[in-house]
C-alpha cells in the first residue's frame, strides 16, 4: 500500500508498507522533507512495522516519537504527520492529481441558491455525475450566511440585516456566522470524493483543503498561514475562515470565505458577535477582526481570483466548466422546499 501527504506549509510525507496478519509489516518512509540525525529514519521504520492495521494516526505517532533518538529534529513534517500518511495508505487515500479537476466561475446567483448549489453539486459529484470541482462564487446580492447549528436570534441582528440590505439565510455546513456583502468578499467551494480526505482528522482536512489558497495568497506577497481548526489568517489579521460538511453519498463539501473589503462598523451592527468570541481572538473591538485582502495586497477583487484560478490550475489542473440546467433545476426545487423556508432558516430559532 502507498499513501502521501502533503503537510499545509510543510514537506511530502511518503509511506510504502504491506499488512500480513493484520499488522503493518515492510514499512518504508519517504519524503523530502528534513531529518537529523540520518538514523533516525530506520528507527521510525522499525517503530511502525509490526503495529496493528487498525492502529489510530495517535498511536503510530506515539509510536514514532517513543523512537526516535534525543535531539531528532524533524523539519517540514511531523510524527503526526507519518501517522496520517500511513492511515491514509491503510484507507487507499487518493491525491488531488488523481481527479480530473473542473473549475466553475460563472454569474452570480441569489445569495439561497448558492447554499443550494453547494448541496446539489456536492451530491452529483459524490453519485459519480460530476468530476471533482471548484467553483468561485460571484455575488450581486448581500447576505448573512449563518451555520447549521446557529441560533438564528442569537447571531443575527434583523434590524441592522434590514437597514444594510442583508438576507439571512443558513448553510449546510457547521461554522459561524459570515457577512457577504456585495463585491466585498471571494467564496468558494470544493466538491471532491471523500477518498481525497481518507485518513485525516477534519482539523488535518481543513488545512489539506485550503493549502493551495495559501500559496495563492503569499504569491501576492500576503504573509497568510492556516490557524486551526478553519481561519485563514496573516499576521495583520483574519481573512477568513472555512467549513465543511462530509455527505453520506461519498462527498466532501469544503466552502470559504475571505474578505475583500470588510466594513467593521457595518458587521457588528448586522451580527451579534459575542463577547467571549472577541475574547478569544484576543482583540478589544469586534470591528478590528478582519483584514481585507485589498489593504494587504492593493489588487481588484477580480486579480485576486485569478491569481487563485491560477495557482489552483498548475497545483492540480482544471478545465474550465459550467453549471448544468439540470443542476440548476435541482438547485431551484431546493430552494423552494428546503433554503428560503422558515422551517430550514430558524431551525435553531
Amino acid at each position: 500500500m502507498h499513501g502521501e501527504y502533503k503537510v499545509p506549509g510543510g514537506k511530502l510525507v511518503v509511506v510504502d508498507l504491506d499488512v500480513v496478519d493484520d499488522r503493518i509489516a515492510n514499512f518504508r518512509l519517504a519524503g523530502d522533507f528534513f531529518l537529523e540525525p540520518d538514523e533516525a529514519l530506520p528507527l521510525i521504520d522499525a517503530a511502525v512495522n509490526g503495529l496493528p492495521a487498525n492502529a489510530d494516526a495517535k498511536t503510530i505517532s506515539a509510536a514514532v516519537i517513543a523512537a526516535l533518538p534525543q535531539g531528532a529534529v524533524l523539519l517540514g513534517f511531523s510524527a503526526d504527520a507519518v501517522g496520517v500518511a500511513v492511515r491514509r495508505s491503510l484507507a487507499r487515500a487518493t491525491a488531488w492529481r488523481d481527479y480530473d479537476w473542473q473549475l466553475i466561475h460563472d454569474r452570480a446567483y441569489p445569495p439561497v441558491q448558492q447554499l443550494a448549489l453547494d448541496e446539489v453539486l456536492a451530491e452529483e459529484v459524490g453519485a459519480g455525475r460530476r468530476a471533482p470541482t471548484l467553483r468561485i462564487w460571484e455575488w450581486d446580492e448581500s447576505a448573512v450566511v449563518i451555520g447549521s447549528f446557529q441560533s438564528l436570534k442569537n447571531e443575527v441582528d434583523p434590524e441592522g440585516a434590514a437597514k444594510y440590505g442583508f438576507d439571512v439565510v443558513r448553510r449546510i455546513s457547521g461554522g459561524g456566522a459570515m457577512l457577504m456583502e456585495k463585491g466585498s468578499v471571494i467564496s468558494y467551494s470544493i466538491y471532491a470524493p471523500l477518498d481525497l480526505v481518507q485518513g485525516m482528522t477534519f482539523a488535518d482536512s481543513y488545512a489539506y483543503l485550503d493549502e493551495w489558497v495559501i500559496l495563492a495568497l503569499r504569491s501576492l506577497g500576503i504573509d497568510a498561514f492556516y490557524q486551526p481548526l478553519n481561519d485563514i489568517t496573516s499576521a495583520k489579521g483574519k481573512i477568513g475562515g472555512a467549513a465543511q460538511k462530509r455527505l453520506g453519498n461519498g462527498a466532501v463539501m469544503h466552502h470559504a470565505t475571505l474578505s475583500y473589503d470588510m466594513d467593521g462598523d457595518k458587521m457588528v451592527q448586522v451580527l451579534r458577535i459575542g463577547r467571549e468570541k472577541i475574547s478569544d481572538k484576543g482583540i478589544t473591538s469586534a470591528a478590528k477582526r478582519v483584514d481585507p485582502l485589498r489593504s494587504q495586497t492593493g489588487l481588484s477583487r477580480a486579480e485576486i481570483i485569478e491569481r487563485m484560478k491560477g495557482t489552483f490550475t498548475d497545483l492540480y489542473g482544471a478545465t474550465p466548466d459550467e453549471i448544468t440546467p439540470d443542476e440548476l433545476e435541482k438547485s431551484e426545487r431546493l430552494v423552494a422546499e428546503k433554503f428560503s423556508t422558515p422551517e430550514w432558516i430558524a431551525r435553531v430559532p
